[in-house]
């Protein structure tokens, strides 16, 4: 905070991830960071010598607050703050594509033309028209208890064959 003149870097939190070990933070270590927080999930949970299965999380929002992950890399850049999640079908039934938007947003609405966009490349657009709008986020587990009625294995098998098709 002193050498920039802005007191709040002081108390800002540096965090690292993406596939840290114990040999990466000892490398750090001897390197002199100054990283107050290390984001470790695949070696935390999975032994080192045996095939892992790369999962992440994504935090965009705390206490009503949005957050963003920063990355040279963007595809690994968050969109922070909240979203609801659609997926528009076709005629034909086939989903054509899966879209975000902020809470509050009027939903996509079958037969009305929706203007899609990519996040981070602005030349990639296109117009749909869906014939079947399907929400993605539906709550589980609400205050508690279950909040809806749980498809069984049979069900839950039947409808990723139809999806498939």
């Amino acid at each position: 905070g002193k050498q920039y003149n802005l007191p709040w870097f002081r108390d800002m939190v540096i965090t690292a991830s993406n596939d840290i070990n114990e040999e990466t933070i000892l490398s750090l270590n001897e390197q002199g960071h100054k990283i107050t927080c290390f984001g470790i999930g695949t070696h935390l949970v999975t032994c080192q010598r045996q095939p892992a299965l790369g999962c992440v999380f994504k935090l965009v929002e705390v206490n009503n607050k949005p957050k963003i992950k920063l990355s040279q890399d963007v595809q690994k850049v968050t969109m922070p703050g909240q979203k609801e999640a659609f997926r528009l079908y076709s005629s034909d039934g086939h989903a054509l594509i899966d879209i975000l938007q902020r809470p509050g947003e009027a939903p996509p609405q079958v037969g009305k033309r929706v203007l899609c966009r990519h996040p981070f490349e602005e030349s990639k657009r296109a117009y749909v028209m869906p014939h079947k709008v399907e929400p993605l986020y539906n709550p589980v587990w609400q205050n508690g208890k279950i909040a809806q009625n749980m498809p069984t294995l049979d069900e839950i098998r039947q409808n990723v064959q139809e999806s498939l098709r």
